[in-house]
């Protein structure tokens, strides 16, 4: 990927120059912080850039990506407040059926006033282009984005995740970035988040960071065998691999039809492991091979722990914000549903976690949270888990990664928060609605069959409104889709399944996944009689 270029009158993207001026306006965050805090009538802009700033090669394993900027359409909702006005930055242009279809969760608003204080733009660039790069190669979309910010009171940018991209862009615009300053993304690696669980002191799987090549990573699965002989399998992580879908499992005991890792020293080990490795990862991408996952192994390096291994077993989260005061807070605990061949793939996530152990998680991300704000980190991230039940009934909790940046369990907690208004309680972890009832969701960003390509979004719109799968304001329950731009070319879309507890929520979301299978079922022979 080419560099981008210095604009005319900006300081050159990484320089000195750009670093200093990015911490000029990084200083102005708190003050605009608690101006927006204290009134929420006052005007203010915010700038939505929901770039997919990550590793290019690793977002192409995800089935649709180029839609998940919709992911960051719930942010509309912050057009509640009656004199916010949100510039939203797209790829490509929306569907206009999607925007209604959010202005029209705008509890207490006229969707026309919502529309009033809206501007969209888009690059119109389908290409893999993270979006900040095709923005700021747009000299006049920057004018543009410029002239929809000037004159709305306070104004700042959010994105997806931040890096050097981001940075200069917040300088192009001359905006503040609510999110992590892009000189600690190391942080969020699975090398750099291992060294925090470190000085946060909660527990972590055994294994090696910061590791470069082949040899040291037959070097650390050697290690690992020899400091656990029972060992079964191991995880080879990419520092920024995202979603599970970088990560292989080595297995030692020759499960899989592999050779067994038995030699009697560690050079001995460390060999057998080394020839093995180009035909014995088993990777949690479909389409990985060692020759891609080793290339991209040298370039970003990454990680080598062992498995955690259990017959209770859950994958549990943690969200946490560090707001423009540098206050580390709790946000809500999540159990994250996984899948992929070996369970490490994000698939969705039901909020609250479980009541057995939600309090420790909470604890336990709180902990990794005052570290990162004592480095300077703002904003939302989490903090992910695998808790394995012990024989005494206790569950011990092991950090797996932390995702710096926005992820899938962000967006379905504050779509909740904004559409009822209610507060997160973490003295018991439970989200209360104003009439003080608790609230549970069940959230995806998979729901996907082959069936549902050629589905528009007001076709999936009339077939929930229909059959009564639509989020209901006066009873607080129901569906709330997103992604829904990918659901007619890939057959995928995500939602968020509201109830009153968890069994209410899973069951409106296999509910609708029944509907979703009944609409879209083949033809019969007596209707292809018809045709």
């Amino acid at each position: 990927m080419a560099p981008v270029p210095a604009l005319p009158g900006l300081p050159t993207p990484g320089s000195p120059e750009e670093l200093a001026a990015f911490s000029r306006l990084q200083a102005r965050l708190p003050e605009l912080f608690d101006q927006v805090a204290a009134d929420a009538r006052l005007p203010n802009t915010v700038v939505v850039v929901p770039s997919l700033s990550l590793d290019q090669a690793e977002l192409q394993k995800v089935s649709g990506v180029h839609h998940y900027e919709e992911r960051l359409l719930f942010l509309l909702m912050l057009l509640r407040r009656p004199r916010a006005r949100l510039v939203f930055v797209t790829s490509q242009q929306l569907d206009p059926t999607v925007i209604d279809y959010y202005l029209h969760l705008l509890s207490g608003i006229p969707t026309s006033h919502a529309r009033r204080r809206l501007c969209l733009l888009h690059c119109g660039d389908a290409s893999a282009r993270p979006l900040s790069e095709k923005i700021l190669r747009r000299p006049r979309l920057l004018r543009r984005i410029r002239d929809a910010v000037a004159g709305g009171g306070p104004a700042h940018m959010t994105c997806f995740n931040s890096t050097p991209l981001e940075r200069t862009l917040s300088v192009a615009l001359g905006l503040p970035l609510y999110a992590n300053d892009p000189s600690l993304c190391d942080l969020g690696t699975k090398s750099g988040c291992r060294e925090v669980f470190r000085e946060a002191g909660v527990t972590f799987p055994d294994g090696y960071e910061r590791l470069r090549d082949a040899d040291d990573i037959a070097d650390a699965l050697a290690t690992l065998k020899t400091d656990h002989p029972d060992a079964r399998r191991a995880v080879v992580k990419l520092n920024d691999g995202f979603s599970g879908e970088g990560n292989a499992l080595f297995y030692f005991d020759g499960s899989k039809g592999d050779p067994l890792i038995d030699g009697a020293s560690h050079a001995a080990r460390k060999a057998q492991i080394r020839a093995a490795l180009p035909t014995s990862l088993r990777y949690e991408a479909p389409s990985e091979h060692w020759e891609s996952f080793h290339g991209k192994y040298q370039e970003m390096q990454g990680v080598v722990e062992l498995f955690v291994e259990g017959e209770d077993k859950r994958s549990p989260s943690s969200q946490n914000r560090v707001n423009a005061r540098g206050q580390a807070q709790a946000i809500s605990t999540h159990d994250q549903v996984l899948g992929g061949p070996s369970g490490q793939v994000f698939e969705g996530c039901t909020f609250p976690a479980d009541p057995e152990y939600r309090l420790q998680i909470q604890e336990s991300g709180l902990r990794v949270a005052q570290v990162l704000a004592s480095k300077g980190v703002i904003g939302r991230f989490a903090t992910d888990f695998v808790s394995v039940r012990q024989p005494d009934g206790s569950w011990r909790h092991d950090a797996i990664e932390v995702n710096l940046r926005k992820g899938g369990t962000t967006h379905p907690f504050l779509t909740l928060r904004f559409l009822t208004d209610g507060e997160y309680d973490p003295l018991t972890g439970d989200f209360l609605a104003q009439n003080g009832t608790p609230k549970y969701y069940f959230a995806s960003d998979t729901l996907r069959s082959e069936r549902y390509r050629g589905l528009l979004p007001e076709d999936l719109l009339d077939i929930a409104v229909y059959h009564g799968l639509h989020f209901h304001g006066a009873t607080e329950r129901g569906v709330v889709f997103h992604l829904l731009g990918a659901l007619s070319e890939f057959g995928k879309l995500g939602l968020v399944c509201i109830g009153d507890n968890l069994q209410q929520a899973r069951f409106l979301e296999k509910r609708t996944r029944q509907v979703l299978d009944e609409e879209t079922r083949p033809l019969d022979e007596d209707d292809q009689s018809l045709m």
